[in-house]
This record gives structure tokens, sequence and C-alpha cells, in this order.
């Protein structure tokens, strides 16, 4: 498995932060909280592709190996 800077770390959780932020939301709100998230997931999405190229490693291992470091190392943000 491909191993994954902390940057990438740190921006796969902030994306999920921002997701999680979702809860409760309607309307403008929820509306403005959503641009945040799909902002944050693609700087990740951005992020993930721009290592894959730099390693040689395919996106999808890159993902796998993000995921697996960032949920393996903490609780999901949705439910603190």
């Amino acid at each position: 498995m491909a191993k994954v800077p902390d940057e990438l770390v740190r921006l796969e959780r902030s994306a999920e932060e921002e997701r999680a932020k979702l809860a409760g939301l309607t309307g403008e709100e929820y509306d403005a909280q959503c641009r945040r998230w799909q902002e944050a997931f693609a700087a990740v999405q951005a992020a993930v592709a721009a290592h894959a190229e730099a390693t040689g490693t395919s996106r999808d291992e890159v993902e796998q190996a993000l995921k697996k470091a960032v949920w393996h190392a903490q609780e999901d943000p949705a439910v603190e």
C-alpha cells in the first residue's frame, strides 16, 4: 500500500470535517456549507492526483492508503 504524506491526511480530515458540518443545516446555510465541503474535497482529489503522478502510484492505491490512514487514526468526524 502506498505511503501518503501528512499533508494529504490533513486535507482529507479537513474535507471530512466540512462534510460533517452539513448535519442539521438547511437552505442557504446548507448550500454554503456544501460549497465549502466541495472545495475541500476538490483540494483532496487534486492532491491525490498530484501525489500519484509524482510517485508513479495509481490514484486508486493512493486514495485507499489515504482513507486507511485517516479512518484508522480517528473516529468519524460526523460523530464528534
